[in-house]
């Protein structure tokens, strides 16, 4: 009786030990994958503040502006801007930093979005906490064959189209899905949305 309880109690044991480590597994393989699939040559800086991307020579902000690097993740909300505010915002940090910080290029953008991992979007890992939603580019133009065919600006001022490509040139800027890494020429330049700068890095 002693050996089979004995025996009883060590697979409870065993079983126990190992429900435990599934559940560990079961809550990292998301940022292990991420880590594994970091854009090659990206890294974060000694400080953490940044992610320097060596082969395109730039340093990208961690945190999207409103928020800020605590030595472990990115806290506090992300601010908001349409897209004159997310150009000012640019040009305040570089006076405030002595850096040339701008906002980034909408293929910039496009770059940091993983769309194999499942699901897509940026690594966790070199960008946490970070908001997978349209950003502001600077762009005007962008040579790619894989932007949204809706147009989010119609969308999101609940308009019904119709206006001319001169007068939506005015009216709407380019900004990228960081979920998905779809770039659109069509949001409205009134919409609201983060903002992630970026910087020459020597």
């Amino acid at each position: 009786m002693k050996t089979d309880r004995t025996i009883r109690l060590r697979a409870m044991a065993c079983l126990a030990a190992w429900f435990a480590t599934s559940a560990v597994l079961a809550q990292e393989p998301a940022a292990a994958a991420s880590a594994a699939t970091a854009p090659v040559g990206m890294q974060p800086s000694e400080d953490g503040t940044l992610v320097i991307d060596k082969r395109s020579k730039v340093a990208w902000a961690r945190c999207v502006e409103g928020t800020h690097w605590n030595g472990k993740t990115c806290e506090g909300l992300p601010l908001l801007f349409d897209r004159a505010e997310a150009m000012a915002a640019a040009a305040a940090r570089s006076k405030a930093e002595g850096v040339a910080w701008r906002l980034p290029r909408a293929n910039e953008l496009r770059h940091l979005v993983n769309k194999r991992a499942v699901p897509s979007g940026v690594n966790p890992v070199l960008f946490p906490s970070s908001p997978g939603t349209w950003h502001w580019s600077s762009s005007t133009r962008v040579r790619t064959g894989s932007i949204n065919a809706y147009n989010y600006g119609s969308v999101m001022q609940g308009s019904t189209g119709g206006t001319s490509s001169q007068l939506g040139s005015f009216r709407n800027g380019w900004a990228v899905d960081m979920a998905t890494g779809e770039a659109s020429g069509d949001v409205a330049r009134s919409s609201r949305l983060p903002v992630r700068l970026v910087r020459p890095y020597d």
